[in-house]
């Protein structure tokens, strides 16, 4: 025992040591060799096991802990079977020695430790592990850690982490199912029995003034009177150790409701229970009763009672979340839904609103957390199953889902809230769409929910109802969808607006307009406060309470016109007509108050608070502009119907819109106003596309304000924004006009001088280009590139998919540019910034202007950079220019991706010297390095040369085919076509997921469209290999989350020829697998069916993978030297 002792102490002192602050990382890794050297040693559980028994020190007990966890885990197969019987039953009986004075976290690891046991040798060499547990259970003094036992049996044996054969899994499951009933019958009984016991205790309250509940609005939920008086009883007041025990048994239910199926087992009574536990959680009187007596310990029990009724709802929400439900367990949900709507009923009732905030403010976070999920689960899962039922008041529920939104104390709470009536609208309008016969019958029923939803939601973002909350809100910080937690709240608000507008129309514009005028007046009626200072003009409002109130109703104003611009949709398409009116009275308002703004220009205008009215007043500006633009599309239907009868109305309004935009496209207008303004330009501009835009005076103010040289520039953005709409303006065919009235001579000329204009600078560079330019002198031709080269992109972009002429028009205007650029390119083929920008332009003219360019300029683009992209050069750019450097290589690969996805056979002469560039210049450069730049853009090109290219590489006649039966393709490029495919097969090799699944659906393309997998020269000397290189990646665990993917492929591959797939590749296969014996080969192969369906057949592959692993697993933690017979 000295020897035992000694390394005890030794072991101790090593750990203290371990944890110590002052210990280096050094000396930590020499410890952590020391142990996993102990550790590995035969025998090593024999000190551990004395350790355990001996020691009180938390660190020693983890690490013996630990080394039992791997020898049962990785060497179990290997320990001798008397070892194995002594381990078995020392181990259980040292854990019921010390389990009430072992830390929580040793106790539990220990369980862990024995349920391993259980998972490798029950029943067979452990016949009595789980009987063992339910005798825990049984026993009033082991209870809680029977418990422990259960809940860990659960999640280690059900769904098992490690690896175990599939046999195994499958074993181990039906074992457990074959106990669930009993289980649930037990743990039935000890919440049965903690409920009854205490509750007999429990002294009878006082009748409280809301115990009365026969007049309720669900009264008809609860059938049985019986029900009702059940779960009216008090809550009893659970000692310690009882609400320890409750704890513990809704978590095992919890886990095991994740896994089982919903059946018979799961009992009324069971449900029955856990309801009444649920109620914990909306107890406030025990609560308060822990507040009142103020003692610590009273609180924690608050607490832990709020817990229980968590649990509780965990548990219900787990029965919630499963969507296929067995007939005979529907009578269940709905008696479970019965209970839950009695609590949502306890939760929220109260007439006055006050008192529901603050009932629903003192629940447990998490509480209300699980009740809204069961909400959510409810109507998103059951609902169309439940509402069929006519004792189920649906109507009923959404009054007590509408108080339970209102009241939520938290904003998450609300947006969870709002995401329910979303889906609850969702739901309505796919009912409403697929039964047309009954609509009104439908919406009749639910109307007056959704227009008191309606109501609510809009009060809710309205600063005049609702200040307090809406400041809270943060209007600064960008989340990861780049908005702000205002804008979200906004933007959520206002999709339950848009769905409630697709379902009630007319009641939803009634709603929201009289809203929008009110705040409206406010804004016009401003014009009255403004006095002329010296400086300017001033808003005379200075009180500081009309400020406030100023504020207010700006925001207001603000989120109201984002609500009108988001119903815009709802004026167009069939209803226009309908609707007409409506729209035209929003349009007519918006377009007075925009031309309102510019006048009086309020952005520029002095207030008492500058940092709050005058962002408040751009807002509403550019908010109001926003909103018109939203009209766009109804303004372009008014211009077709208009155009046949009383044009004036129209052309009145779109003069206006113009008048309002104009005075805004200046460098000294905020940039949040400009753009808003530019943006309306550009819609006008290319959606209405009125005939007369050109004429109108103030459009023409833009036209000279953006050529005129000496004007102070706008900001980039802008500048690229009304060159587009100026562009457009002129390229884009006139809607109702005939091909004769066009006018596109005059417009052509007017295109050109404006495109002239705006590239005066650019093409002043050529002459320079020749020239070494001095630092400064480079810096100022950088910003004149940058801003054409923007300007130009975004010209082109916007008419690539427009008419011919449009495009023809465009390039005629561009030529020069487009020459001066591939003159200059070859000058900046060292300045990545430049040549990115460059390239980018190029992208998009081959997108959108290829035609255009016609065959010889192509020719001459796509020459030059082939020989501009040497080896050296794209070295240098991808290895040693960065980010930028990729970049300009990956825009190149996009350039030939177009070209090579060109009919006909004009481009085709480039084929071979792109693949050549692609396979002995681009891949060798990248395949040395870990980063996935310029990969993928590669692969797409490969694929691309490929798919548009087949016969490039396969010249089928149609006369072998029919001569055959099958055309044996005469093969071309072979070498080449090979080595594209073994870059394929190269890339399933490495580490990068994303490059991995989009090669995988290249080829699954490749297979679909062209046959590849059965191509001779595919099938005979490649399939193989890839079928090989998929299994392997399987075995190896590296790209798991594709698995589904990566069967499907070997299925497509292997059923090219299942004959030789079972014959020939699976044997050798398996032949060549190291790390499990011949016997074991031979099960592997048995256990692969000749199954020749697709889920069959990939439920084999997951098998003979699962398996493989498990094997090798237990051959390594076989001791050296044994010998298997």
């Amino acid at each position: 025992m000295a020897s035992e002792e000694a390394s005890l102490r030794a072991l101790e002192s090593l750990m203290t040591e371990f944890f110590h602050d002052c210990t280096t990382n050094e000396r930590k890794r020499e410890i952590e060799e020391l142990l996993n050297n102990f550790a590995q040693q035969i025998g090593a559980w024999r000190f551990c096991l004395y350790f355990l028994s001996s020691t009180r020190n938390d660190y020693v007990m983890m690490y013996s802990l630990t080394v039992f966890e791997n020898l049962i885990n990785k060497m179990w197969l290997g320990v001798p079977s008397q070892d194995k019987m002594e381990i078995r039953s020392c181990l259980p009986k040292l854990l019921l020695a010390h389990h009430k004075t072992l830390p929580y976290f040793i106790r539990n690891k220990l369980c862990k430790v024995i349920v391993d046991i259980g998972r490798q040798d029950w029943p067979m060499f452990y016949h009595d592990f789980f009987t063992n547990i339910l005798q825990l259970i049984q026993s009033p003094l082991t209870t809680p850690l029977g418990l422990i036992m259960l809940k860990t049996t659960s999640e280690e044996l059900a769904c098992p982490r490690e690896d175990l054969s599939v046999a195994r899994k499958e074993e181990l499951r039906k074992l457990l199912l074959d106990q669930v009933q009993t289980v649930l019958g037990l743990l039935t009984g000890i919440l049965e029995t903690i409920w009854d016991k205490h509750s007999v205790t429990a002294a009878t309250p006082p009748p409280s003034p809301t115990a009365g509940e026969s007049g309720d609005l669900l009264s008809n939920l609860l059938q049985s009177p019986s029900a009702a008086k059940l779960l009216n009883q008090p809550i009893p007041i659970l000692d310690s150790e009882s609400e320890y025990i409750c704890s513990l048994a809704l978590e095992c239910l919890a886990h095991l409701f994740s896994w089982i199926p919903l059946s018979t087992s799961i009992t009324p009574s069971l449900l029955t229970t856990i309801f009444h536990f649920a109620r914990f959680g909306c107890d406030i009187r025990a609560r308060k009763m822990a507040s009142v007596n103020g003692s610590n310990q009273n609180c924690v029990l608050g607490q832990e009672r709020g817990r229980l009724g968590v649990l509780a709802m965990s548990c219900i929400n787990e029965l919630m979340s499963k969507n296929c439900v067995p007939m005979e367990f529907e009578e269940y949900l709905l008696r479970m839904f019965q209970q839950t709507f009695y609590l949502l009923q306890k939760i929220t009732k109260d007439n006055n609103a006050h008192t529901v905030k603050s009932r629903l403010e003192e629940l447990d976070e998490s509480y209300i957390e699980k009740f809204t999920d069961f909400l959510r689960l409810f109507v998103s899962v059951h609902l169309r199953r439940i509402e069929s039922y006519s004792q189920f008041p649906v109507v009923e529920f959404l009054t007590l889902l509408f108080k339970y939104t209102f009241h939520q104390p938290t904003h998450e709470g609300y947006f969870s809230c709002l995401d329910i009536w979303t889906l609850f609208l969702d739901y309505l309008t796919s009912k409403i769409k697929s039964r047309l016969a009954d609509k009104e019958a439908v919406l009749s029923r639910y109307k007056d929910a959704l227009v008191l939803l309606l109501t609510e939601v809009l009060n809710r973002i309205q600063f005049r109802y609702n200040q307090a909350q809406l400041e809270e809100l943060d209007d600064e910080t960008l989340d990861d969808d780049q908005q702000t937690e205002w804008q979200r709240y906004l933007r959520q608000s206002l999709e339950v607006v848009a769905k409630v507008m697709e379902l009630l129309p007319s009641h939803a514009f009634s709603t929201l307009f009289p809203v929008l005028q009110d705040n409206l007046e406010v804004y016009l009626g401003l014009q009255q406060f403004v006095v002329t200072s010296g400086s300017g003009h001033r808003l005379n409002i200075t009180a500081e309470n009309d400020c406030r109130r100023l504020h207010c109703s700006l925001r207001d104003l603000s989120s109201l016109l984002q609500a009108v611009g988001r119903l815009a949709e709802y004026f167009i398409g069939d209803v226009f007509a309908a609707r007409f009116s409506d729209a035209l009275t929003v349009v007519e308002r918006l377009v007075k108050v925009t031309l309102y703004g510019s006048q009086i220009k309020l952005y520029n205008i002095e207030t008492a608070v500058p940092s709050v009215l005058k962002p408040d007043l751009i807002d509403v500006h550019a908010q109001s502009l926003a909103a018109l633009q939203a009209y766009s599309h109804w303004l372009a239907q008014f211009y077709s119907e208009a155009h046949r009868q009383n044009p004036q109305q129209f052309i009145s309004l779109v003069s206006t819109a113009m008048e309002a935009v104009t005075p805004l496209i200046s460098s000294k207008v905020q940039e949040k106003l400009l753009l808003s303004a530019c943006h309306l330009l550009v819609s006008l501009a290319t959606t209405v596309r009125p005939v007369f835009l050109i004429s109108i005076p103030a459009v023409q103010k833009v036209f000279n304000r953006i050529t005129d040289t000496s004007a102070q520039p706008l900001v980039d953005k802008a500048q690229v924004l009304v060159c587009r709409a100026l562009s457009n303006v002129l390229l884009l065919p006139w809607p109702n006009l005939p091909e004769s009235e066009q006018q596109w001579a005059m417009r052509s000329t007017n295109h050109a001088s404006l495109i002239s204009a705006l590239t005066r600078d650019y093409r002043h560079l050529k002459s320079s280009a020749i020239v070494p330019q001095r630092k400064m002198q480079l810096e100022d031709t950088k910003v004149i590139i940058h801003q054409t080269l923007s300007v130009l992109e975004d010209i082109v972009e916007s008419i690539s998919g427009e008419a011919t002429k449009s495009r023809q028009i465009c390039y005629q205007s561009l030529q020069e540019s487009v020459q001066v650029s591939l003159a200059l390119f070859p000058a900046f083929i060292h300045q990545s910034d430049v040549t990115d920008e460059m390239l980018s332009f190029f992208l998009t003219l081959f997108q959108g202007l290829r035609v255009q360019m016609g065959v010889p300029f192509t020719e001459q683009i796509i020459q030059t950079f082939l020989n501009m992209f040497t080896r050296e050069q794209l070295a240098e750019s991808i290895l040693h220019e960065g980010s930028t450097g990729c970049r300009v290589v990956e825009k190149f690969l996009k350039i030939l991706q177009v070209v090579v996805q060109e009919p006909g056979q004009v481009f085709k002469p480039f084929l071979p010297s792109i693949i050549s560039l692609c396979m002995e210049q681009v891949c060798p450069i990248i395949a040395e390095r870990p980063s996935p730049d310029v990969k993928a853009e590669l692969f797409e090109l490969l694929f691309r040369i490929l798919h548009h290219n087949w016969r490039y590489f396969f010249k089928s006649s149609v006369l072998a085919s029919v001569h055959r039966g099958i055309a044996e393709e005469q093969m071309e490029n072979e070498v080449q076509f090979s080595a594209i495919m073994q870059a394929f097969g190269q890339s399933f090799l490495q580490p990068d997921i994303h490059l991995f699944k989009q090669n995988l659906f290249y080829l699954e393309t490749l297979n679909t469209k062209q046959k590849l997998y059965h191509k001779k020269i595919f099938r005979t000397t490649m399939l193989f290999q890839f079928v090989n290189v998929l299994l392997q990646v399987l075995v190896h665990k590296s790209h798991d989350l594709l698995q589904e993917e990566i069967g499907i492929a070997i299925y497509n591959m292997a059923s090219v020829d299942f004959d030789s797939f079972y014959a020939a590749f699976l044997p050798e296969f398996l032949a060549n697998c190291d790390g499990v014996d011949s016997n074991q080969k031979n099960v592997l192969g048995r256990n692969f069916k000749m199954d020749r369906d697709l889920p069959s057949f990939t439920q084999n592959v997951h098998r003979l993978v699962n398996d493989l692993r498990y094997y090798r697993l237990c051959n390594d933690s076989l001791p050296p030297g044994t010998v298997k017979l």
